[in-house]
């Protein structure tokens, strides 16, 4: 099992799953350096506190993967002082609009319609399959922006880990980590802390209830099928991390190098 350093992560009140991927392993002895790399969930309901931690991290840019119904949802966020964000949204709006506002408003046997029987993780994994294989010019942005000059970076989406999960992966790749300290890492979404909270509508009868949560909760979940599901397609697609990386991204091996000056202890 890959050993990892400790966490020191603090107690953000507003901030969901935030954490430095400092530390992770590369397949050459190295590792990642701390305090170049963060990810996170949302910033939007970030408390004055959590936004003088985030400002005293020295950040170059965050990146925002969430779309513009994910903004309308839970709102735009906080601005840091001397920090550029670039929202780069990874997914459509318009794609499963009426699947999510089921999900938030549905009864229960709406819900087992579209959850049960695995369908809801059957729909993890095709939405990381396509965001690999669709978003390849946002994840050659952010691999690009990350090799001149965007570091420090965090990187979030809503809850910090299917979008947000996948373009740290891809970056995680790039940098040679070992793919098991990647897994290891996504996997660190499902602490209890970092959880996204789920928002249903006070209208559904469901409400919360017991079943309801068991049918939600592959979506919400962080498996490692889904990330498994990925690599998959990066193989399927290219034959290979270092054709993905290269025909892909158009991510060079100098453009490598330049990552790995800049991420690698």
């Amino acid at each position: 099992m890959t050993q990892q350093v400790p966490s020191t992560e603090p107690e953000l009140s507003g901030v969901r799953n935030f954490r430095d991927v400092g530390g992770l392993p590369t397949v050459d002895g190295r590792r990642v350096r701390h305090g170049v790399l963060f990810r996170s969930g949302h910033l939007a309901h970030a408390t004055e506190e959590d936004a003088g931690f985030l400002a005293s991290l020295g950040l170059h840019t965050i990146f925002d993967f969430r779309n513009t119904a994910d903004h309308k949802l839970e709102g735009p966020d906080v601005e840091l002082p001397g920090v550029r964000n670039v929202n780069l949204p990874l997914s459509d709006p318009a794609d499963g609009a009426e699947f999510w506002k089921m999900v938030r408003d549905g009864e229960i046997d709406q819900l087992r319609g579209i959850l049960g029987d695995g369908k809801a993780a059957g729909r993890m994994i095709a939405s990381y399959r396509k965001i690999i294989r669709e978003r390849t010019e946002e994840h050659a942005r952010v691999l690009g922006a990350l090799a001149e000059d965007s570091v420090p970076v965090l990187m979030h989406c809503a809850a910090g880990k299917d979008r947000a999960g996948l373009s740290i992966a891809v970056t995680l790749l790039a940098l040679g980590v070992e793919r098991e300290a990647i897994v290891a890492d996504y996997l660190e979404s499902n602490a209890k802390h970092r959880r996204y909270r789920i928002r249903r509508s006070s209208s559904s009868a469901a409400g919360y209830s017991p079943e309801v949560m068991e049918l939600l909760n592959p979506l919400f979940e962080a498996r490692a099928e889904y990330l498994e599901a990925a690599f998959a397609a990066i193989e399927e697609t290219w034959g290979g991390v270092d054709s993905y990386l290269e025909q892909g991204l158009g991510v060079t091996p100098q453009v490598r190098a330049r990552l790995r000056e800049r991420l690698l202890d």
